[in-house]
C-alpha cells in the first residue's frame, strides 16, 4: 500500500476531529506503529499514504494549531 515499504495492512485509521461529514478535507492517522504516523485522505482510502515519523509529528500538529 505505502511507498514507503511499511506494511499497513493491520493499522487502525482514525479520522481527524478536523474532518466534516460532508466532504470536506478529511484526514485520517494510524496508530501504533512504532516510530511512525502514516496519514492518508478518507476520501481516498486506496490511495497514497504519507509516513511522518513520529519525532516530527508533534512539531508537525503544533504548527498547524498555531495557524
Amino acid at each position: 500500500m505505502a511507498s514507503s515499504g511499511i506494511d499497513l495492512s493491520a493499522a487502525t485509521w482514525r479520522k481527524s476531529t478536523y474532518s466534516n461529514g460532508t466532504g470536506g478535507d478529511c484526514v485520517e492517522v494510524a496508530d501504533g506503529l512504532a516510530g511512525v504516523v502514516p496519514v492518508r485522505d478518507s476520501k481516498r482510502p486506496d490511495g497514497g499514504v504519507v509516513v511522518v515519523s513520529a519525532a516530527a509529528w508533534g512539531p508537525f500538529v503544533a504548527a498547524l494549531e498555531g495557524c
